[in-house]
């Protein structure tokens, strides 16, 4: 995934501003069946919202950091427990501003 720019992350931020979570991250943390959850979804929907049962911070650093690495996807945001991942598709559904 290339690196994108701060009025692309504005951008998709305000286009996420109005989704609900798509996948929920319990107790157990993140188990091959939730990455596979968020790899389709992603797939489906490109811009997701992946809400996390935890209440510390740096472990949902860490689980962002990951669902990104395993998806290939971008880190957009990361507001209490509530993360937002992008990954385009092959044919894109949202046209990114281009700076």
């Amino acid at each position: 995934m290339k690196k994108l720019t701060p009025t692309q992350v504005r951008f998709l931020r305000a286009q996420a501003h109005h989704l609900k979570p798509l996948v929920l991250v319990g107790d157990a943390g993140l188990s091959d069946a939730v990455l596979k959850e968020i790899a389709a979804t992603i797939k489906a929907h490109e811009l997701i919202k992946i809400k996390v049962n935890n209440d510390e911070r740096s472990e949902r650093d860490a689980m962002l950091n990951a669902i990104c690495e395993t998806v290939q996807a971008a880190p957009i945001q990361h507001i209490g427990k509530t993360l937002l991942v992008y990954k385009p598709a092959p044919t894109p559904k949202l046209a990114l501003p281009r700076n």
